[in-house]
């Protein structure tokens, strides 16, 4: 099975496809404070939970939302359509770094994604080039809650400078030319969970479709499962910052 379907039926139960829990998502959003006909994109949206839950909070807010998964922006359009957001949402099936806008942003989302960059600087750098002057990023990153031990690091295929501690993220999140003005960093019931959602979900997918693909399904969810208990748990966390672009 190709890697953006199996995230794709491994999020089914938990479409903020981060360790943040609903209540937080809204006080992140919700921070941001965005004036009538604001202008929002999010980047590497997936499903898009968190441009859609912006738009249902500013009804006057317009936006866009990119990604490379066909399977993620299907169910984003589904759900927009549901709930009556399609003609206020454009989605765009193009890498997020190339992706161009009409005209400068007001809010622009990175949550996780971060990785269509190659990190948090190029990421940081890019979100720039879309921002009004004085607009608003809001970016959820991982970082090194604890050190990570050598075989966390072989569990997750990563290098030990591919995230700092909490203080040198927000540091490096802020050197491109931004003030952080409010964050949220993921409590260990948001990890739980997130992580026994994406392994359960994909695992009764897998049994209730018996063959090549669930076998596949099955080992992914096996796969998950023991790199984060028996990798990054308890090493790895996540902030989700609300940062203003300075000039």
């Amino acid at each position: 099975m190709e890697r953006q379907l199996i995230s794709h039926i491994a999020h089914y139960d938990h479409p903020i496809a981060a360790p943040v829990s609903e209540q937080n998502l809204e006080r992140l959003l919700t921070r941001a404070k965005l004036a009538p006909g604001a202008r929002i994109l999010d980047l590497g949206c997936g499903e898009a939970p968190w441009v859609l839950r912006a738009l249902e909070l500013h009804p006057e807010a317009v936006a866009d939302g990119v990604d490379i998964s066909e399977h993620a922006l299907t169910a984003a359009q589904k759900a927009a359509d549901q709930r009556g957001l399609s003609d206020r949402l454009g989605l765009h099936h193009v890498p997020a770094a190339d992706f161009t806008g009409t005209e400068p942003y007001d809010l622009v989302l990175c949550v996780g994604s971060t990785h269509a960059f190659d990190g948090l600087t190029a990421t940081m750098q890019d979100i720039r080039r879309h921002l009004r002057p004085g607009g608003l990023a809001l970016v959820g990153e991982g970082f090194w809650e604890t050190p990570p031990t050598p075989e966390a690091l072989t569990k997750l295929g990563a290098n030990l400078d591919d995230y700092g501690d909490l203080s040198a993220t927000v540091a490096q999140a802020e050197d491109a030319g931004y003030a952080t003005v409010y964050g949220h960093t993921s409590d260990l019931a948001e990890w739980h969970e997130y992580e026994w959602s994406w392994i359960g979900t994909l695992t009764n997918w897998a049994l209730d479709h018996p063959g090549p693909d669930g076998d596949a399904a099955l080992a992914a969810a096996r796969d998950h499962r023991d790199m984060w208990l028996n990798g990054y748990r308890d090493i790895l966390g996540f902030v989700t910052l609300l940062l203003r672009r300075t000039d």
